[in-house]
């Protein structure tokens, strides 16, 4: 696969901190297999009690404290991370996109957006935000919907449903707790029409989204192996999640962090 620079010219982004991020990655750029990644670093100050890297195609959870935030980096650029969120004490009260599309009446996540609860309660608010808009309308993929979508030869290709239910399982739940979801980096426009589509990505490597838990919440992340469609650019990477305490000082040592400032290449998705 080609490398496809749609724009070259810098871009200034807010972080949560008050202070700016340059970026020159390019827009909705197309990596090709062993570019590098960007394993970038948390949008907020802190210190950090978790950081961890998903792998390609692989399913990933976290308890977040409340007022701890979490930031999750596009590492290869236009990966999909689908996302639940469940409180913590309480599994039963979880992610609703109905509840919180109603309350912020934009079918959008942007910065600002309080992600609330099937009992109307904020979970987390997204805090800072390095791509113009997040989805939670798309849904997650799955063995059956990617067969009636691409055909018989695709059945035995997992996706994030089954990614949800391998988790679920570990943390005791099951497949009625599996609800509609966030899509972390994952571009579905709304047309005037209604209509709804699944394009090239708005993000590249290295861009991040950080929210803060309002309450203990349980975070569930698929990275999606999706291969079928342009949801990852047909070739699924990374994902790092680092939750950081804002009140806490200093940052001790992390797995990822050794991987800072160097060039790593994807790993095969296979």
């Amino acid at each position: 696969m080609a490398t496809t620079q749609t724009e070259s010219t810098p871009t200034t982004y807010p972080t949560a901190s008050g202070g700016t991020l340059a970026s020159t990655v390019p827009v909705g750029a197309v990596y090709a297999e062993g570019s590098p990644l960007h394993w970038g670093a948390s949008l907020v100050e802190g210190a950090v009690v978790l950081d961890e890297e998903v792998a390609p195609n692989a399913p990933w959870s976290a308890v977040v404290k409340e007022g701890h935030i979490l930031t999750i980096v596009d590492v290869g650029g236009n990966q999909s991370g689908d996302c639940l969120l469940y409180d913590a004490d309480d599994p039963e009260e979880r992610y609703s996109v109905p509840d919180t599309l109603a309350w912020q009446g934009n079918a959008y996540v942007r910065t600002g957006t309080v992600l609330r609860s099937n009992e109307g309660r904020p979970l987390m608010t997204v805090v800072a935000n390095e791509i113009d808009r997040q989805d939670t309308i798309g849904g997650a993929c799955g063995k059956e919907s990617n067969t009636l979508r691409y055909g018989h030869h695709v059945m035995f290709h997992h996706g994030c449903r089954e990614n949800f239910l391998a988790e679920a399982g570990r943390r005791g739940l099951g497949v009625r707790d599996i609800v509609s979801n966030l899509n972390w980096f994952m571009n579905v426009p709304v047309e005037a029409d209604g209509a709804l589509g699944i394009v090239d990505g708005m993000s590249a490597p290295g861009r991040r989204v950080a929210v803060r838990a309002e309450t203990d919440v349980l975070v569930m992340v698929s990275n999606c192996p999706q291969m079928n469609n342009p949801c990852n650019d047909f070739n699924p990477t990374p994902l790092r999640m680092i939750v950081v305490d804002p009140q806490g000082a200093g940052s001790p040592a992390s797995p990822v962090a050794g991987r800072l400032g160097s060039a790593t290449t994807p790993k095969d998705a296979a």
